[in-house]
């Protein structure tokens, strides 16, 4: 073969005298990142001129930046930038994305940083061979070598572009599904609605799976046609068991639930940390105040009259929260773990937690009378409520009281009992009037007042839903939520100061587009959105008071709050447009969100306050490790909201056949989305049981308009169901429409031009649907909730 060595590249660095000494880190890390083909140590030597004994220092060197995060070896024994790709690697092609493109994955990723993310380029004709041609295109669980080139396009969501060289092997693929027996083994249903097939099992690849169990397989090789086959890699029970339906989101969206022994045997040896040199806070009264079911205890709060005279009538108030920085340490197994976890994940029967529960349940939880360290913020209010100063301060406290939210309101509207009772006037009635006091600025700031009805499910004791109900709300709630977020105020004002690099939690203003499609809606309404103005939270709040308490006033809620930016985490600030604020870090939670681990320790360091801060890996992977973080955030959240969905199937299965009142929640070319108002269960009406005409989906109203008779369903209007189908495996529910729908303008008489529907296409936008029921096992699907956090 031809010499490997590559051209020498302009920026390469020159070689140099003994003399000279060792490059530096950042030498190393710019020669290893410009690189275009495989480097190692030896590449390394040879660039910087390095022979002979001067090779021992350089290898402890770069063992040392392999140590810290900051380099990384792969199977090849070469050496790579952490968190970067060589240009020719080993990807496995795992979907497509929304555009249809091909979407891969790196083969080998040990890292805990999110992998960084491949689409495929198609490979020009010119210069293939014959014998390329001849190939069948690499696709979906195929596993391919390729060149990749990073990308450097403003706005373009994929990290590397690849060039498949060749293909090397399909990887398996994993089916989570209800296996079903049969005489030559059985067959696999998926859980996944978007699966629309099923897996055959050999006799001998059935893992002693017993019909109606909750599987876990892997594809294998198998016939050109007819179903694909598979192989039982682990069995979970039976799919009726209900402690199966959290089993299913979690292995569907891929959330770890196991902790590795390394990490367990870390939180085992904790031990409480030495207190020389922390602030005393044991003897303030800090009190928890938490749900009734609260799975951890991570803030306490108390307050007081400001004691000084210049700050007559201003209040001191103090927020600490656990001190989980002095437990898990950068770089440690639990760190680690918890940063590939990225967050807490919740189910109506269990909680999958980022730490393990000797540190969340145990030395990090605030219990009550019992010494806990702790990071507090002591912040200094005024009479208006506006914050004065403001200084954080390690220490050690002792909760004077565990409370819920209820406790803390009854004592407050002069019902306490007797654990609230002997604290009211010293310790609770301050709390409140504080709250009182920090309120006047909350107003005068104006943040997006969104009021939207929460379901909470009551489990019993097999773990079958018991009863679901609207979830009490306690102003009790916004106190600690005041309080909370002025800390996460000061840490991000303190770290931005300090210009400390940090996460930042960051929530955009609405795009112009969603902004029009809102102000397109309102025109309907007869309600209209200033436009050509800066938009903030006020203008948003002035449409939703103009609705208050009318017909219009649960549809509108939903499209403003549809209209509203996901809240991500990033470290480049651009403010929190939903709270209205300039900067906003999180900082209360960190048993349950890295990001606040990621803050504390920020804080730490910027301060001084110990030798258990940041590492120069957390600060060189910030952004990768925002982007991951935001990434687990919204896998939780789906994988909750799936298994939500699931419970409720399940608890309504025994109702099949009664009639529910409810809310339109979603209007489709497809069908209406309709939210129950008893559980909040969302399913779906098929547009072939509207009726026997055609329905024209008006997008700028939001409605389905009859062709013939003009009867119209519309966003967030009340209808009458009936339950038709249940599906606790898929979390599916269909309904059939009883009562519902307002006389209106046909819709063959009318023009949608602009969405189009109507006259001037008819077949576009329009459905038209068959006399009589759907058939059954169709319109499964439920609707994609719009949620923003």
């Amino acid at each position: 073969m031809a010499d490997r060595k590559p051209p020498q590249k302009k920026d390469a660095p020159r070689k140099r005298d003994r003399e000279q000494g060792l490059p530096s880190r950042e030498q190393i890390l710019e020669f290893v990142s410009s690189s275009a083909t495989p480097i190692g140590k030896r590449e390394i030597a040879r660039a910087f001129n390095i022979k002979g004994a001067d090779r021992i220092p350089l290898k402890q060197m770069l063992k040392a930046m392999a140590e810290e995060g900051l380099l990384e070896k792969r199977e090849s024994r070469k050496i790579h930038r952490t968190g970067e790709l060589p240009s020719v690697l080993l990807i496995e092609i795992t979907h497509r994305d929304t555009d249809g493109e091909l979407v891969a994955r790196p083969l080998e990723w040990k890292s805990t940083l999110a992998a960084p993310s491949i689409v495929i380029t198609p490979e020009p004709k010119k210069g293939r061979t014959a014998e390329r041609d001849a190939e069948p295109p690499a696709g979906i669980g195929d596993r391919v070598l390729a060149r990749l080139t990073k990308t450097t396009e403003e706005g373009e969501i994929y990290d590397y572009e690849a060039r498949v060289i060749r293909r090397v092997g399909k990887g398996a693929e994993q089916v989570l599904g209800l296996f079903r027996s049969g005489s030559e083994g059985g067959r696999i249903v998926p859980v996944d609605k978007r699966v629309r097939t099923e897996f055959e099992i050999g006799r001998d690849d059935t893992g002693n799976a017993k019909d109606g169990d909750l599987v876990l397989a892997e594809t294998v090789p198998g016939k050109r046609y007819g179903l694909a086959r598979a192989r039982v890699k682990e069995v979970f029970g039976k799919s009726s068991d209900p402690k199966s339906i959290s089993l299913i989101a979690i292995h569907t969206h891929g959330i770890p639930d196991q902790f590795p022994d390394s990490v367990i045997r870390e939180a085992e040896a904790a031990e409480a940390k030495d207190i020389s040199g922390r602030t005393d806070l044991r003897d303030i009264p800090l009190v928890t105040i938490d749900p009734t079911d609260a799975r951890d205890h991570d803030d306490a709060v108390w307050a007081a009259l400001d004691t000084d005279p210049a700050n007559e009538g201003g209040y001191v108030v103090i927020v600490a929260i656990a001190d989980v920085a002095a437990y898990v340490r950068p770089g440690s197994p639990m760190d680690r773990e918890a940063r590939k976890r990225g967050n807490s994940t919740y189910f109506p029967d269990r909680v999958v937690p980022m730490l393990p529960e000797r540190i969340s349940n145990d030395l990090c939880s605030l219990r009550e009378k019992e010494e806990r360290p702790c990071l507090a913020v002591r912040m200094i209010f005024d009479r208006n409520g506006n914050k004065r100063s403001h200084e954080f301060l390690r220490g050690l406290m002792r909760s004077a009281a565990r409370l819920t939210y209820r406790q803390m309101q009854e004592a407050i509207d002069g019902a306490p009992d007797d654990k609230t009772g002997p604290l009211l006037e010293t310790v609770l009635q301050p709390l409140w009037d504080a709250y009182k006091t920090l309120s006047i600025a909350r107003e005068k700031r104006g943040p997006l007042d969104l009021d939207l009805p929460e379901y909470k499910a009551e489990i019993d004791p097999v773990g079958r839903i018991a009863a679901i109900h609207i979830a009490e709300k306690y102003e009790s709630m916004k106190l600690i939520e005041e309080f909370m977020i002025q800390a996460n105020v000061c840490a991000a004002e303190t770290l931005q100061h300090k210009q400390r690099k940090l996460v930042y939690r960051i929530h955009d203003a609405p795009s112009r587009e969603k902004l029009a499609a809102l102000a397109e809606f309102l025109k309907t309404l007869d309600m209209s959105i200033a436009k050509g103005q800066v938009t903030r939270p006020a203008t948003f709040n002035k449409i939703l008071r103009d609705v208050d308490g009318t017909e219009f006033d649960q549809m509108v809620s939903t499209i403003v709050l549809r209209s509203q930016a996901q809240a991500i985490y990033s470290p480049d600030n651009i403010g929190h447009f939903g709270l209205n604020l300039r900067h906003y870090a999180h900082f209360t939670s960190p048993i349950r969100r890295y990001a606040d681990l990621v803050v504390h320790r920020a804080l730490i360091s910027a301060l001084g306050q110990g030798k258990d801060g940041q590492s120069d890996e957390e600060v060189s992977a910030m952004a990768e490790i925002a982007e991951h973080i935001s990434m687990t955030e919204r896998r939780s959240m789906l994988a909750e909201r799936d298994s939500n969905d699931r419970f409720i199937a399940a608890f309504l299965e025994a109702r099949i056949g009664a009639e529910f009142r409810g809310r339109i929640a979603g209007v489709t070319r497809f069908g209406l989305f309709v939210k129950l108002e008893e559980t909040g269960a969302d399913g779906l009406i098929p547009i072939s049981n509207l009726g026997t005409e055609y329905f024209h989906h008006d997008e700028a109203r939001h409605a389905l308009v009859g062709e013939r008779s003009g009867l119209t369903y519309r966003l967030g209007e009340q209808v009458t169901v009936r339950l038709e189908e249940a599906v606790p495996i898929t979390g599916g529910l269909r309904f059939d429409i009883v009562e519902g729908g307002r006389p209106g303008k046909p819709a063959g008489r009318q023009g949608f031009g602009k969405s189009g529907t109507g006259k001037d296409n008819p077949r576009r936008g329009a459905s038209k649907p068959k006399p009589g029921r759907a058939k059954p096992g169709k319109g499964k699907a439920t609707p994609g909730r719009s949620r923003k956090s």
